[in-house]
C-alpha cells in the first residue's frame, strides 16, 4: 500500500473501497444534512467497517473532492497497490492458464470517458486497461467517481511508448485488434476467444497512425443510423462484451 493518500468521492467509489479494502480508509467525510435511506445504509456499512466518520458540510466536501458530484460523501484513502507492471500481470495470467483480454486506449484525455471505460472493462471481465503516458487521462477523483469503483479494481497501466508495448504484446502471442470505421471486417467476424488486446482511439480522431499500423488487424463496429461513430466508452463496451460473449 502506498503512503500517498488520495481522495475518493461518491457512494459507489467509496462503497467499493469499504467492501474491498476497508483498512485502507483513513477517514470518511459525510454531509449530516443528508438523512435519506441511501446515506443511512452507507453510514451503517462504514460503521461496521470501523471507518472513521467526520461530519462536513457540502462546501467542505466539494473542496476535498474537487467536484460538486460527491453525493455528500468523500474519503481520504491510501492507494492500493495492484500488479506492479503489465509484464507481472501477463505472467500471472499465463501461469493461471487464462487468455488475456486487454483494453488499449489511444488518446483518451477526458476523465469522464476514462472512468466509463474502466467501469465497462471491469464489468466485462477485462484484465487491464492500457494507455500512453502522453495524450491520456490519469486516474483522479473524477475518474474514480465515474468508474463507480472500477478504478479500484481494474489495473490501469500508462506506458511510455504505446507502439512498442503493442509490439511486446504481439511477441507474447496476444492478437492486437484495432477499431476503425473503414476496416474491411466487422467486430463480429473475428475470433476474440484467444489472447486479445482491443485498441480504441479517441472519438473522431481515432487511433494515431503508428498505433494503427502496429495492430495485427482492424475491425469496424457496424453503424446503421445517421451518426458516424460511438463514444469511446460505448465502443469499448460493444467490443469487450462481444469478446465476453464469444468466451462464454
Amino acid at each position: 500500500m502506498s503512503s500517498s493518500p488520495k481522495v475518493l468521492f461518491g457512494f459507489h467509489a467509496v462503497g467499493v473501497r469499504l467492501k474491498t479494502a476497508p483498512q485502507s480508509i483513513i477517514e470518511i467525510y459525510h454531509d449530516p444534512s443528508r438523512r435519506d435511506a441511501r446515506m443511512r445504509q452507507f453510514l451503517d456499512r462504514a460503521r461496521e467497517a470501523n471507518a472513521r466518520l467526520i461530519e462536513a458540510d457540502s462546501l467542505r466536501i466539494t473542496k476535498l473532492a474537487g467536484s460538486h458530484g460527491h453525493q455528500g460523501v468523500a474519503a481520504r484513502v491510501q492507494a492500493i497497490e495492484q500488479a506492479r507492471s503489465l509484464d507481472d500481470l501477463l505472467e500471472q495470467l499465463e501461469a493461471a492458464g487464462q487468455a488475456p483480454l486487454l483494453l488499449v486506449l489511444d488518446g483518451i484525455t477526458d476523465p469522464h470517458n476514462l472512468g466509463a471505460c474502466l467501469r465497462v472493462a471491469d464489468g466485462a471481465g477485462a484484465h487491464a486497461v492500457i494507455a500512453p503516458k502522453d495524450h491520456a487521462a490519469g486516474i483522479n477523483a473524477t475518474v474514480a467517481k465515474v468508474a463507480s469503483g472500477a478504478a479500484e479494481t481494474m489495473p490501469y497501466f500508462m506506458v511510455t511508448n504505446l507502439a512498442r508495448t503493442l509490439g511486446e504484446l504481439k511477441e507474447r502471442h496476444i492478437w492486437v485488434i484495432g477499431t476503425s470505421d473503414d476496416a474491411p471486417r466487422t467486430l463480429y467476424q473475428v475470433d476474440l476467444k484467444g489472447p486479445v488486446a482491443l485498441v480504441l482511439g479517441a472519438e473522431g480522431a481515432g487511433m494515431r497512425q503508428l498505433t494503427r499500423k502496429t495492430c495485427d488487424e482492424l475491425v469496424s463496429i457496424p453503424m446503421r443510423g445517421a451518426v458516424e461513430s460511438l463514444n469511446v466508452s460505448v465502443a469499448s463496451g460493444v467490443c469487450l462484451y462481444e469478446a465476453l460473449r464469444q468466451r462464454a
